[in-house]
């Protein structure tokens, strides 16, 4: 295997690390580790779902004040389709979402969202940051109960 080939494998990998860790920040309500994925400039578009327009800081605060009305939140990555450019990326990668509330009823619901993320890359000093990250919107479902265990 080529040099030149073991570098793309590795930035590949590197991004799909990327990936892989965001649900695990956002999942676990680890607001700070957001800071180890991306730029502190990136752009972030989560206008899909009636979120916000806007950089890293104010992404983690409108996360961390609307997930706490969640008991769960499990964000499940697909395959991402990565797009390598020297030292910037694209990525195209389906979620799915469900998310676990306590209705006013006191029955316990779950949300199913699903979406792609369309996202930008760029090699840091400190690794592969994302850039940019746009939601785009496939569905939506409510009013869904939870299952007694």
């Amino acid at each position: 295997m080529t040099d030149a080939a073991v570098a793309e494998l590795a930035d590949r990998l590197a991004i799909q690390d990327l990936i892989a860790r965001y649900p695990l920040a956002v999942d676990g309500r680890e607001w700070d580790a957001l800071d180890d994925l991306f730029t502190p400039d990136a752009r972030i578009d989560f206008s899909a779902f009636g979120g916000p327009v806007g950089d890293l800081a104010s992404t983690k605060t409108f996360l961390k004040e609307t997930l706490v009305g969640f008991r769960r939140t499990q964000h499940m990555m697909g395959l991402p389709a990565i797009t390598l450019g020297g030292d910037r990326a694209t990525a195209r990668t389906s979620c799915n979402n469900p998310m676990v509330i306590d209705n006013a009823d006191g029955s316990v619901g779950v949300w199913l969202i699903g979406l792609w993320y369309d996202d930008e890359f760029a090699r840091t000093p400190d690794g592969w940051r994302f850039t940019a990250r746009v939601q785009e919107r496939c569905y939506f479902v409510t009013g869904l109960k939870d299952a007694p265990a």
